[in-house]
């Protein structure tokens, strides 16, 4: 069974759809600690409520983003964990943090990658008028949402629909794709393989599987 650690900065409702999966046995894996960047955030008490480690280390305590970094690989070693799973964890990570887990970290990033990087999606989606939208989870490399992408989610974008209500739509979604492609990594069906993503021996294309 492998170990999975979970990285987050908010309330985890990804984490929690996580958790559900390992505890039903759909994922063949646990879930060893959960770390968050932010005391108050919910996921640490989603942790808490599963009987999971949550570890709470704060950047702001730390002189640089590296120095924070290497304090956080140190916490996620001693867990021996097979995956990272960033769920919602708001930082951007350093290259030499990444390089240490390359090919065993995953994202979902709430577009359609490659569009929309970074922050406030949903009105960057509405505001250029498109007509579908979507989340993506992708494995993590060292430029901002930009690895392999493994699978993606589209959700039509309505008329007179705010960002709010896109966002929504979008994390019900998400709370389907994530704990799928986990399950696919802890069941060693997925890899990456020369910056690609690999599923079954095959692979995926610029939009990951399944894309239409």
């Amino acid at each position: 069974m492998k170990s999975i650690v979970v990285l987050v900065s908010g309330n985890g409702s990804n984490l929690q759809a996580i958790i559900d999966a390992c505890e039903q046995h759909k994922i063949p894996a646990k879930i060893t600690a959960v770390l968050s960047n932010k005391a108050d955030a919910y996921g640490l008490q989603r942790a808490k409520n599963a009987n999971i480690p949550a570890v709470f280390l704060d950047h702001k305590s730390f002189a640089s983003r590296e120095v924070y970094d290497q304090q956080l690989l140190q916490e996620i070693a001693a867990f021996c964990p097979d995956l990272i799973v960033l769920a919602g964890f708001m930082r951007i990570l350093s290259p030499e943090f990444v390089a240490q887990f390359q090919g065993k970290m995953l994202n979902i990033h709430p577009s359609l990658l490659p569009k929309y990087k970074g922050l406030h999606t949903h009105q960057r989606a509405i505001d250029a008028g498109d007509t579908e939208h979507g989340a993506s989870v992708h494995f993590v490399t060292a430029d901002l949402d930009d690895g392999p992408v493994i699978l993606q989610s589209k959700v039509p974008v309505f008329d007179k629909q705010d960002a709010d209500e896109l966002a929504e739509r979008v994390q019900v979604q998400e709370r389907q794709m994530y704990p799928l492609v986990v399950k696919w990594f802890c069941e060693d069906r997925l890899m990456m393989v020369n910056n690609k993503a690999v599923l079954d021996g095959n692979e995926l294309e610029i939009q990951g599987y399944a894309a239409d």
